[in-house]
């Protein structure tokens, strides 16, 4: 049986009396790709400053590819592809000049290397501008070419994402995925609560503990109720009226363990023994007249119950 990519045990960092990260434990499978995922502040970028050695663990330990992280850190950083929230790119350097620079960072010499991955990311046709002139989109993918350019075994992409736009976000994620199909190993930390569908599994980051790693499937399977929508029924002017009023109403019922906006709706998390019914004959009583629909649960409401889980627990 093939070791993981990452084995970590118990690893913890504190920064003064702040425990950034929280005796986290979990491992990686080579060859898959893992979500972190997480609001900013939840201890993500820590965990993987920490998996490449540039932080010391203040308790236990990481194994990347075979390597103790924080005793063989050059072994690790040679193999791996890192991709921090803020790259250091030189913006009075074209594309193929930062390209080459990082390149010969990690030894790779041969000019026809820094062709083929300036024409597998799309940047063959922008190779001669200064990266000043790019867009967020294209900053992100030089960002990544300079992180595969050495062929790496694993790549660490710390919120790769953040700050481009939905296209550019959706064209990223195809670039990883054909990375993934060469079997590379992908961990990958942000914030968007919709981009743990692409990933194989998913680790729940708050305040430094890992909540909970599973496929997005089993966690969404996992949610401890039924979720329902519930819009207001238009009245006879055709208005639906406010919807505040009716999230004020289901925060007070007994049974309903989150209600929470969703655009024209609400999306109400109820325990399962709760019925549409009930939920209609309880708004009814406050003289407010709705429709309740089921419906399936999103990594959003996965992440929510177990921060509010968590904080019960921690009460």
């Amino acid at each position: 049986m093939a070791l993981p990519a990452i084995f970590v045990d118990e690893l913890t960092r504190r920064f003064g009396t702040f425990l950034a990260v929280d005796h986290v434990s979990f491992e990686v499978p080579q060859g898959e790709i893992v979500g972190y995922l997480g609001p900013n502040g939840s201890g993500k970028t820590t965990t993987m400053r920490m998996l490449l050695g540039l932080l010391a663990p203040s308790e236990g330990s990481a194994t990347v590819l075979g390597f103790d992280a924080h005793r063989q850190t050059e072994a690790v950083r040679a193999r791996s592809g890192y991709m921090s929230q803020k790259f250091a790119l030189y913006d009075e350097l074209t594309v193929r000049e930062n390209l080459a620079f990082y390149a010969g960072v990690y030894g790779v010499r041969d000019p026809q290397r820094i062709d083929a991955v300036l024409q597998r990311l799309g940047l063959a046709g922008v190779a001669g501008q200064q990266v000043r002139a790019l867009s967020a989109g294209w900053r992100q993918r030089l960002a990544l070419a300079t992180a595969i350019v050495h062929r790496p075994q694993l790549l660490l992409l710390d919120e790769p994402t953040s700050g481009v736009d939905p296209v550019a976000r959706r064209a990223f994620w195809d670039m990883i995925y054909s990375l993934l199909a060469e079997g590379i190993t992908v961990l990958v930390t942000t914030h968007y609560m919709d981009e743990a569908e692409y990933c194989q599994q998913v680790g729940i980051l708050n305040n430094g503990r890992l909540l909970a790693l599973d496929t997005p499937t089993h966690l969404k399977e996992s949610l401890p109720g039924q979720m329902w929508e519930v819009s207001r029924r238009p009245a006879a002017n055709g208005e639906a009226g406010p919807l505040l009023p009716v999230l004020d109403r289901l925060a007070g019922m007994p049974g309903v363990a989150r209600a929470s906006l969703a655009g024209d709706m609400l999306r109400v998390l109820a325990a399962p023994q709760v019925s549409a019914a009930d939920l209609n004959t309880y708004l009814e009583s406050g003289e407010i007249h709705a429709e309740v629909r089921p419906a399936q649960a999103d990594m959003e409401d996965v992440f929510m119950s177990l921060v509010r889980r968590g904080a019960a627990q921690d009460s």
